[in-house]
């Protein structure tokens, strides 16, 4: 079978197609065959060597697929094989072939394309967590969804309008009309003009209750400034740190100045504004497997009931996987970007 390798930290040239041995099931693990396959900026940030979570180099990447069962294992039941699923990946997703537990398994919905259905475990799982789980959003409340035109972004959108809530979100000019096709209430260009103020002239001086901010660094002060009484901000990112496409000690350079400057958010301040901040990393999660069902759950019934609806903005072949990182580096996608074996 054929797998995306990185090789090493840097740029998207270290991005190899490897061909290995055809996998087996071990007895308690299900063999997929992949479908699709999705990209996510945790990949872009472990290949240029950004990402701590990652695995040591040679490696690869992929945290989510759907495809078809092709095999299981002695302890697994049959009845899974020939079924078209979902499947979380603990890495090693971007290849042809995977091995995974059932308890990581869900039965694809026969609405979606294999495409869509990939573009959910991660993208809608984080924005779960952000929006309904731990940002505890209302209907009457006011969300501000950072990077709104992205995957997580639409996930969250979807979440939020689901819920009733009034929506905010940055995204670049170009993507403003699809977002408002799509339902977001209000659309702030933050290329060019800057976005606290236009928040609060949005809301009058008084901000929102819910802020999504996957930028890190300085814009977490930002967003926690926005907040208004009861407020909650939910960070899951540091995306301002891997602006330009170079790895190595540029890549390093630039995540340096972002940590420095993170806020620090003490107890009394936070006591004495009514605010809430939280964080979201969805790779730390393994050991709550049984929530993750629940919460998996709850998305595929929402793709029945018609308010989880998954936007794939393209497809690119595992071949032209150097050109998926640079698309998504630029900042071109809108949605899910997802790769085909």
């Amino acid at each position: 079978m054929r797998q995306i390798v990185n090789t090493a930290n840097g740029g998207s040239d270290v991005l190899e197609i490897q061909e290995v041995p055809d996998l087996s099931p071990d007895t308690n693990e299900l063999l997929i065959k992949v479908k699709a396959s999705g990209l996510n900026f945790a990949d872009i940030l472990a290949r240029k060597g950004q990402y701590p979570d990652g695995p040591s180099k040679p490696c690869v990447m992929g945290y989510e697929v759907s495809g078809v069962v092709s095999a299981v294992g002695q302890e697994v039941d049959k009845s899974w094989l020939g079924k078209e699923v979902i499947a979380f990946t603990r890495f090693r997703g971007q290849a042809e072939q995977v091995l995974v537990h059932p308890a990581q398994v869900f039965a694809k919905p026969e609405g979606l394309t294999f495409e869509e259905a990939a573009a959910i475990p991660v993208n809608y799982i984080t924005a779960y967590l952000l929006i309904t789980v731990m940002g505890a959003l209302q209907p009457e409340d006011s969300v501000l969804i950072h990077n709104v035109g992205g995957g997580v972004g639409i996930a969250a959108l979807d979440l939020a309008m689901h819920i009733g809530a009034t929506t905010y979100g940055t995204a670049s000019q170009r993507k403003h009309q699809f977002l408002r096709d799509r339902g977001l209430d209000f659309a702030i260009d933050y290329r060019n003009k800057d976005w606290y103020e236009e928040i609060m002239s949005l809301t009058d001086g008084k901000g929102v209750e819910l802020v999504t901010d996957p930028l890190g660094g300085k814009e977490w002060k930002r967003s926690y400034k926005v907040l208004r009484g009861t407020g909650r901000l939910g960070m899951f990112g540091i995306s301002s740190a891997s602006e330009g496409t170079e790895g190595g000690l540029k890549g390093l350079w630039n995540m340096a100045k972002t940590v420095v400057g993170m806020p620090l958010f003490h107890p009394l301040p936070l006591l004495n504004k009514n605010r809430g901040v939280f964080g979201v990393n969805l790779g730390h999660l393994w050991h709550e497997q049984e929530k993750a069902r629940l919460w998996m759950d709850k998305l595929l019934k929402g793709v029945e009931e018609g308010w989880v609806n998954p936007y794939v903005d393209t497809t690119f072949s595992f071949d032209n996987v150097a050109e998926a990182h640079r698309y998504i580096e630029e900042r071109k996608n809108i949605g899910k970007v997802i790769l085909i074996p």
